[in-house]
């Protein structure tokens, strides 16, 4: 089967070439432009530089190949830059997925796979944090809102192109490295919960701060479903036999079905790594939700995904671990 993975050199999407990789049946191609990726975290498949607003050129790479599969990772992702710069988001995530869908759709690649976002869900109801894919949406930032709007172009695509279908994986908080060592998160200037967290664990950061300790929450700070990156990875390949097995377009949240309070995973950063690094108390950030918990039975009943790496410790000490490494 040939892959083309959109992304593959970032975080999420080097994990998954990784274990595509590990598997002999997959030819892979990586598409990157490297803005935020690293060419050196892929360790298997073809690399092709190029970007997605190019859209001759990407129209020329699927000329040259013969695509199977697409598995669109390429995105911007930061949640507090895109409510002050909500264009670049829209451009970058809505505007050039729509250019991949179309290409996908002339080239008769008729298999999809989108990295999409628990941030589409927003803010629940105080009784009811944890949701289904059946609840309702209304995300509370500009990534949110580029993320589910192209998931309407993927499901509209899908109902005009009757051979075009595409699972969307509403990812949860994704944390931690690959348990061998030999992959991790390498952003620059991160911002997501344990990455930053391990940068002041390796003594790479002077301090963190924690938005906002007045949300309605046991200790004030946000609760999210913080999942391994290894079992995300492996939930993309379960998607794609389900897609590969039943033609159907379909709609999965990747998470845990358990959250944790910010400052329950800063403590437990400052348990694995021995440092008790200094949190700093801010005000809130504009576009968080108080809590987000996945209910991921849909995708445990319809594919054959089982997450391996379900454990808080796990997860914070892979990722120190990948820190003190890079």
């Amino acid at each position: 089967m040939n892959i083309l993975v959109t992304g593959g050199a970032g975080y999420i999407g080097s994990h998954l070439v990784k274990q595509l990789g590990e598997q002999t049946k997959y030819h892979i191609t990586v598409l990157d432009n490297l803005v935020t990726g690293f060419e050196d975290s892929l360790l298997y498949g073809k690399f092709i530089n190029a970007d997605l607003s190019d859209y001759e050129r990407i129209d020329e790479i699927f000329s040259e190949n013969s695509f199977d599969v697409v598995i669109h990772f390429a995105a911007s992702l930061v949640v507090p830059e895109s409510v002050t710069n909500p264009l670049k988001y829209y451009l970058n995530n809505t505007a050039n997925t729509t250019n991949l869908i179309q290409v996908c759709v002339k080239h008769n690649v008729n298999k999809f796979i989108f990295s999409s976002t628990a941030a589409i869900y927003g803010e629940q109801d105080a009784d009811n944090i944890t949701v289904t894919e059946e609840s309702s949406t209304g995300p509370l930032n500009p990534y949110g809102t580029s993320k589910f709007m192209s998931e309407m172009v993927l499901k509209d695509a899908s109902n005009a192109y009757k051979d075009f279908n595409y699972i969307a994986l509403r990812y949860f908080n994704v944390a931690g490295a690959s348990v061998d060592g030999k992959i991790g998160q390498s952003t620059k200037n991160a911002t997501v919960l344990v990455k930053v967290a391990a940068e002041c664990a390796a003594g790479k950061r002077d301090k963190m701060y924690i938005f906002g300790e007045d949300y309605p929450t046991d200790d004030g700070t946000c609760i999210r479903d913080y999942i391994h990156v290894e079992d995300l990875a492996s939930a993309h390949i379960e998607a794609l036999d389900y897609l590969e097995s039943s033609n159907e377009s379909n709609l999965f949240n990747c998470g845990y079905g358990r959250g944790y309070s910010v400052k329950e995973v800063i403590d437990m950063m400052k348990k694995v790594s021995g440092n008790d690094f200094e949190v700093q108390m801010q005000g809130r950030r504009e576009g968080d939700p108080s809590a987000l918990i996945a209910d991921c039975t849909k995708i445990k009943s319809m594919t054959n995904w089982s997450p391996k790496y379900d454990d808080l410790e796990l997860i914070c000490k892979t990722a120190y671990e990948w820190e003190k490494k890079i």
